[in-house]
């Protein structure tokens, strides 16, 4: 378990400066492959998404 701890924290550690040192256009394209992403989901969905900003916010909101 500490092994897989030490793991996460050194990848988050690493992938800040990579997402720093990014260019513009590196930035550009992940943001377009990700609202693809995300427009294929929703079309996979069967009922309307309701976000609850609650559940962002770390209280104890439950999903709808």
């Amino acid at each position: 378990m500490i092994v897989s701890l030490v793991y996460q924290v050194a990848r988050k550690l690493l992938a800040v400066p990579a997402v720093l040192l990014r260019g513009e256009v590196a930035k550009d394209a992940e943001l377009l492959v990700l609202r693809h992403e995300n427009a294929v989901l929703r079309r996979q969905l069967t009922k309307p998404v309701h976000y609850d900003w609650r559940i962002g916010c770390g209280s104890q909101g439950r999903p709808r």
